[in-house]
């Protein structure tokens, strides 16, 4: 996992900001090569929108059900999407760019085993994107 989130930063000036990757351990995510592709997206998003973004960090908590919860959040303090627009912003043609890169997220995800995607953060705290890694898709893997 670690690996994936390095790849999909790696468009992003690591200088101008900090990319951390802490996902407990060596974390294993069975999903479509493509997966690389919602990092990327996500991080892209950030720098884009997030006008004061100076982090952006990736975790993982396991549920008590077994599945588990891969986090994106950066510090865009002026940023995050408005209450009404967190559903929207998945479909196909909504956003101030190009309209594809969260719902090319959804769908890679849709592809990858069951995993889902919604948007957790607080408006003017910077966004917060939660990866739903359903039981069984994932495993602490071997050093």
């Amino acid at each position: 996992m670690h690996d994936v989130c390095e790849e999909g930063a790696d468009g992003i000036d690591r200088d101008a900001i900090r990319v951390s990757c802490n996902t407990g351990g060596l974390l294993d995510i069975y999903a479509d090569t493509m997966f690389v592709k919602v990092f990327y997206n996500l991080f892209d998003n950030a720098v884009r929108h997030g006008d004061t973004v100076t982090e952006i960090d990736v975790t993982f908590t396991e549920e008590p059900d077994g599945s588990g919860i891969l986090s994106v959040a950066d510090n865009g303090g002026v940023g995050g999407v408005p209450e009404n627009q967190k559903e929207r912003i998945f479909e196909r043609g909504v956003g101030s760019n190009t309209g594809l890169g969260l719902f090319i997220i959804g769908e890679v995800l849709g592809i990858t085993g069951g995993c889902s995607i919604t948007e957790t953060g607080k408006e003017g705290e910077g966004a917060c994107f939660s990866i739903h890694i359903p039981a069984g898709t994932w495993r602490y893997g071997q050093p």
